[in-house]
């Protein structure tokens, strides 16, 4: 490929990586993860309600990494509050899980970076070598991985320690149950992110550099030949 739409290549996929971290850091901010409804099952109970009745006793909830939003619903109207989950509520939540989902994102948005540098670096500098290189954009790209364990960890956290029910019970007298769950903008914006790391993937095989394991087998059959000549 010739220099030019070479450096055409890394310019779009150092824009994308860009992107990528652009969209991680806005979603961590974002109380925007998860949205659904939860039911005042004590207050429910008490009067015997279903139908259109359990309108009534319908709060809503919405939360991110860091914070939300509850409106709690129990007969006589909605009650608004607001949550943060550090401080506050660290022995409400599954902490090892929200952790890990943490972790991964700041991994995320350093891979993400590294990315981007090194692409405009090999678009407009000199190309470094080994992993510093073109055959390390592979490797910083490979930060898609980390998307999907984000998305992963954070709906092991929802569904299988009940987040959502535990934020609703916090300094509650009634029991509330989760009658509804959808995951929010901030949850697929990371689907996304992984779309846009595996293109990155994709331009750089585009740009004619090799995937490094096919490189390096090359080289052992070339070294291999040289050996039986001498």
């Amino acid at each position: 490929m010739p220099n030019r739409q070479k450096r055409t290549v890394f310019c779009v996929a150092g824009a994308l990586g860009f992107v990528c971290v652009l969209t991680v850091a806005v979603s961590l901010g974002l109380p925007r993860w998860l949205h659904g409804t939860v039911l005042c099952h004590t207050g429910a109970q008490l009067v015997n309600a279903s139908g259109a009745e359990l309108d009534k006793f319908l709060g809503r909830l919405s939360y991110g990494l860091f914070q939300g939003e509850r409106v709690k619903q129990c007969g006589l109207g909605g009650r608004p509050l607001r949550f943060y989950f550090f401080p506050g509520m660290i022995h409400v939540i599954p902490l090892g899980l929200h952790v890990t989902v943490l972790f991964f994102c700041g991994v995320l948005v350093l891979f993400s970076s590294l990315a981007t540098g090194f692409f405009f670096f090999n678009a407009f500098g000199s190309p470094y070598e080994t992993l510093q290189g073109p055959l390390g954009l592979y490797l910083w790209s490979a930060s898609c991985v980390c998307s999907c364990l984000v998305m992963i960890l954070f709906a092991a956290e929802v569904k299988l320690k009940h987040m959502s029910r535990r934020i609703a019970n916090f300094n509650e007298v009634f029991d509330y149950t989760t009658y509804s769950e959808t995951y929010d903008v901030s949850y697929w914006l990371f689907l996304l992110v992984f779309f846009l790391n595996a293109l990155n993937f994709l331009l750089i095989r585009v740009a004619g550099i090799d995937f490094p394991f096919r490189q390096n087998k090359e080289s052992e059959v070339t070294t291999g030949a040289a050996d039986l000549l001498y």
